[in-house]
């Protein structure tokens, strides 16, 4: 059995830890696919960020222990340089830590060391090329004796490159996403509210809350998940069970219509993956469980595992854009979330969640995230819901987004709006990370030969279709009756056996 442990990761590290590239693969496989053509099967549903720091350690020269990367980002740092002012200030706008002047001296240490091992190999090679010719016996050896330098030379600044590399990688990955122009600037009270639906439900009698109701219908067991498992988590039962399948294969029947690709995927991931999608620790408070002994973590939402489905992989743009829906599990710590709504389902270790994720092309993000926007607004709308779109200001965006829109509803048991749902656009701030290209179809003008030209990353957007524990306590409360029942929305009930209503049981 696999011991499970938060990750220990020390302040020095607190950014992403790396890993060399693999060479990239063209990927093959999907081009025989019909992403436009539904598949034809019946909906069932299976009931069921700071990541874990993997290193390598090798000695130096000096007997001491260094830390290579295991992975690195495809960073762009000679447009951070040209940049510098607006970098900064996007580093100041999103309140980061990063530090772009260590950033900037070390690249500009890198490309002068650079030079030299440049210049060093060229005299290499012109002594090497000399010692071909016929040579006085002393001429030789002075060839000699100079070829020897410049090796020693050479492996010295080469090993001071690998160096500087490595420190250059680790500093930068700290530096977030460039921010969306029209994002509102400071915290998260800065934030704008886009849209608002609905008006919130009136009663004519005491409210109750999701636990309360829970509990007279008897489809929670908060006791007993807490001796089997601890605190903040749960069992579902009888009809509470109906619901959570119900609203699975609903809001996966309603985007597979938006032409969805439906995935479910691994819930565990190695650590590295969890880091190449942006899920950095903040201070000490991770959001990750690590499984000890490997490099493996369980995920906290399925935008990870989707998100390295085409890892390394070149696309052809003709497959753009690949949208999937995926549903997991997802675990996460809520490190540091004491007091903030801990009763009931609100906020909890472990839920049931279906993920929206699209790989397309960079001129199309904007488009295609008011598009997710507008499917998480229809989804909550049908089911006769009152909530508000926030565009949220930039201390409250992760460190991979470029804008995030989240959608808070009424929950009239808790008194105040709750986070439902997310959507993010990340531009190429993954893709970077994972090695995710397209191969546009039109060559450039410097390459006329169709499909050779140069590759560009995809922009990947990530949004939250349903949420269960969260979408269940909306439901619960909003609908909740005079007598203890709950009447169940129309567009679930073919989902529920064509359940009408959650009654109290009898006793």
């Amino acid at each position: 059995m696999q011991t499970v442990k938060l990750a220990a990761i020390p302040a020095a590290f607190s950014s992403s830890c790396f890993m060399f590239r693999p060479v990239t693969k063209t990927l093959g496989l999907i081009s025989r696919r019909n992403h436009s053509q539904k598949p034809p099967f019946r909906l069932l549903a299976r009931a069921f960020s700071a990541p874990a720091l993997q290193t390598i350690d090798t000695t130096d020269n000096k007997g001491g222990v260094a830390v290579k990367p295991q992975w690195k980002a495809a960073i762009d740092f000679k447009w951070i340089r040209d940049n510098k002012e607006a970098v900064s200030a996007n580093i100041r706008n999103r309140n980061s830590n990063a530090n772009l002047e260590l950033v900037l001296e070390l690249y500009e240490k890198m490309l002068n060391v650079q030079k030299e091992v440049d210049r060093l190999r060229e005299e290499r090679n012109a002594v090497a090329n000399k010692m071909k010719g016929k040579l006085e016996p002393s001429e030789r050896q002075k060839l000699i004796e100079e070829g020897k330098n410049l090796k020693e030379g050479l492996v010295t600044l080469e090993e001071d490159l690998v160096k500087l590399t490595d420190e250059l990688q680790q500093e930068a990955q700290c530096i977030p996403n460039m921010t969306h122009p029209d994002v509102p600037v400071g915290g998260e009270d800065c934030s704008i509210i886009r849209k608002t639906v609905g008006n919130p439900s009136v009663f004519n009698f005491p409210v109750k809350d999701h636990f309360q109701l829970g509990k007279a219908l008897d489809i929670f067991d908060f006791d007993a998940a807490a001796e089997v498992s601890g605190s903040k988590f749960y069992y579902l039962k009888n009809e509470a069970v109906m619901l959570e399948m119900g609203l699975i294969n609903w809001t996966l029947s309603e985007v597979i219509k938006r032409g969805f690709t439906p995935l479910t995927t691994p819930e565990i991931v190695r650590s590295s993956v969890v880091e190449k999608c942006g899920f950095q620790p903040r201070g000490a408070n991770t959001q990750v469980y690590s499984i000890e002994g490997t490099d493996q973590c369980l995920i906290g939402t399925a935008e990870i595992p989707v998100g390295g489905i085409h890892m390394d992989s070149i696309l052809s743009e003709s497959l753009l854009p690949l949208k999937y829906a995926a549903f997991s599990h997802c675990f996460r710590t809520e490190a540091g979330a004491a007091g903030t709504a801990t009763r009931g389902l609100y906020r909890v270790h472990q839920f049931s969640k279906l993920e929206m994720f699209i790989f397309c092309q960079p001129e199309e993000s904007d488009s295609y995230h008011e598009e997710l926007i507008r499917i998480e607004e229809d989804l909550y709308s049908s089911l006769g819901l009152h909530f508000k779109t926030v565009d949220m200001a930039t201390e409250d965006l992760g460190a991979p987004a470029y804008r995030k829109f989240d959608v808070e509803a009424w929950m009239p048991g808790l008194g105040r709006y709750g986070e439902i749902s997310s959507a993010s656009n990340c531009t190429d701030y993954q893709s970077r990370r994972l090695g995710i290209r397209y191969r546009p179809s039109q060559p450039s003008s410097t390459n006329t030969k169709k499909g050779k030209g140069p590759t560009r990353f995809v922009h990947t957007l990530n949004a939250t279709a349903c949420a269960i524990p969260r979408m269940i306590i909306c439901l619960l409360e909003n609908y909740q009756q005079e007598d203890g029942s709950v009447i169940i929305p129309e567009p679930l009930r073919p989902f529920m056996g064509g359940l009408e209503r959650i009654s109290p049981k009898c006793s």
